[in-house]
């Protein structure tokens, strides 16, 4: 008998030493890989902060031993949500400012930052995400009672796609506006020959330039802010795409975020998007491409026009609800065309934000009269909110970046501003999929809201919370699960040139990824928004959630 049992051990022993170490294992789990064929799998093994093999439980437990074994209990696991267009240091600012969002009149606007002056009783104040469009009365604001209230304090209130402030006479003055102030790419908005405190895209640097900057501490405290709300999320890689304004400092910006990964306290990955301004296209198209593990900074982003809730979005027919109006140019053509023929002979990408059918047509046409004979280059179109008929073709080798929520915020409106033709090449995200093969899907947030799962319902339902309309909004246009998985991770990825280290479950790529408490691919639609994320993880490490998964 004591030799069975030693024999027993032995063999045990053997088998066990035959087995590859890792630094955790998963089983149980429903995993969507979103790998090449879509394939699903129950396990994977993870060492180095890497996918090691993914495949069933069975498999991997008799290849692979690790004592920390995770029993995922049946659960759904995608890989991490990479946000293809986000405004992540505008996200953690706002955490740091009045909170516009959802007012649902002026007065209420107001009521939010006497209450926030009350509380912090600060020399200057900004605030962010008023809608004119929410209230009753759409018409935009003007600064009378903010001067009332506030004769002394600066005071500027961005509105919440960032391409209009609001600013009392306070910070106009510390911008020295006057009625007689002008800007290319922006507008000083007048009313009966008075100022109405409205500064619309560019006109936003005459204050900016002289508001009082942000300290370091200020700084990593917005950064450090706005990543736990996206762990929370779900999201485990964003593509920043900038300031709102290119006043800001974004060299010293990334400085500071790299800094902050490199002592492991900002771990979510950045893809960052330079502002174009000849400064920054200087330093670091001579500087070159720089790319960590954490951050790629290889893009640059352009300004093509405003936005069309504050009638900024270039037109190549009036508004709709406006005949005198066509929109701005907040970057000028020649200055789009210049920017592009020296990014075009870098290793560089160019990201450019483009709303309107006019400044689409003309972007689309830079772009394939610069890189003529230069294929593969990934270029993208920010938005692609609205688009001619005969310009989905030149699709076919740009990428457009798009944001589904902004279909279901908008719908209510966009059809008066553009008119029941013009309409119908709006928002086409499925129109888009057709002709490049691939969408990549954002947020856009702050301007949205940050939840992933929002951005994931708008893409397949076209519906806003309340299920309006019943049978979607330009349905159409809708994309099917497997296509907005995919968008939100593998093909944001390769949007960013990073298809290959991350954006799917599969071995040796990043682990990254993420356990929900629902199935995304075939809960009921009307429950996508209310999905709740129970672990988020990067590089093999839970950043975010419950510690109580069965070990």
């Amino acid at each position: 008998m004591k030799k069975y049992l030693l024999i027993f051990v032995v063999i045990a022993i053997v088998s066990c030493k035959k087995k590859i170490e890792v630094d955790s294992i998963y089983v149980n789990a429903n995993v969507y890989t979103v790998n090449s064929n879509f394939e699903k799998a129950e396990a994977f093994a993870i060492k180095d902060g890497k996918f090691v093999e993914v495949g069933n439980a069975k498999d991997i437990q008799g290849k692979y031993f690790s004592k920390n074994v995770t029993d995922v209990d049946g659960q759904t696991i995608v890989p991490g949500f990479i946000d293809a267009h986000c405004h992540f240091l505008s996200l953690g600012q706002l955490q740091q400012r009045v909170n516009l969002v959802g007012t649902l009149s002026f007065e209420e606007v107001v009521n939010r930052v006497v209450e926030f002056q009350e509380k912090y009783n600060l020399p200057q104040i900004k605030g962010r995400g008023w809608d004119q469009n929410d209230w009753e009365n759409k018409e935009m604001p003007s600064k009378t009672l903010l001067d009332n209230l506030f004769p002394d304090t600066p005071i500027a209130l961005t509105r919440i796609d960032g391409h209009a402030v609001l600013c009392n006479q306070a910070a106009l003055d510390l911008g020295k506006v006057t009625i007689d102030s002008k800007i290319d790419g922006g507008e000083v908005v007048i009313k009966n020959g008075e100022l109405t405190g409205v500064l619309i895209d560019n006109a936003e640097q005459l204050i900016e330039k002289n508001w009082p900057k942000a300290t370091s501490m200020e700084l990593i405290d917005a950064l450090l802010k706005a990543q736990d709300i996206c762990l929370s999320n779900g999201l485990t890689s964003l593509s920043d795409a900038g300031p709102d304004i290119f006043t800001s400092p974004w060299i010293e910006t990334i400085n500071v975020i790299d800094s902050l990964q490199k002592s492991e306290d900002l771990k979510i990955r950045l893809y960052m998007m330079v502002p174009g301004t000849e400064q920054n296209l200087n330093y670091f198209l001579d500087k070159g491409i720089i790319k960590t593990n954490k951050l790629n900074v290889r893009s640059f982003k352009f300004y093509a026009d405003g936005a069309l809730g504050s009638r900024g979005a270039l037109l190549r027919n009036p508004y709709h609800d406006n005949n005198h109006s066509f929109g701005l140019p907040v970057m000028s053509a020649e200055d789009i065309k210049s920017g592009a023929m020296r990014i075009a002979n870098s290793e560089y990408q160019m990201n450019t934000h483009a709303i309107g059918d006019s400044a689409n047509h003309a972007v689309l046409n830079i772009y394939k009269n610069v890189l003529e004979g230069k294929e593969g280059r990934r270029w993208r179109i920010e938005h692609a909110q609205v688009i001619s008929p005969d310009d989905f073709e030149l699709f076919s080798d740009i990428i457009p970046s798009v944001q589904p929520t902004h279909a279901t915020s908008d719908m209510y409106w966009a059809e008066d501003r553009l008119g029941h033709d013009r309409i119908k090449g709006a928002y086409a995200f499925k129109d888009l999929l057709n002709k490049y093969g691939k969408v990549a899907l954002g947020t856009d947030f702050p301007v949205e809201q940050v939840s992933p799962f929002l951005t994931f319902y708008a893409a397949v339902s076209r519906q806003d919370l309340k299920g309006y309309p019943k049978e979607g909004f330009q349905k159409e246009n809708a994309l099917t699960r497997e296509e907005t998985l995919k968008g939100m991770t593998i093909w944001a990825a390769y949007s960013n040139f990073e298809e290959h280290e991350k954006g799917s479950i599969e071995a040796g790529k990043f682990a990254d990824f993420i356990i929900l408490d629902k199935n995304i691919m075939e809960a009921p639609e009307d429950e996508i928004p209310n999905i709740k994320v129970i672990n988020t993880v990067i590089d093999g490490q839970s950043v975010y959630g419950k510690d109580n998964l069965a070990k």
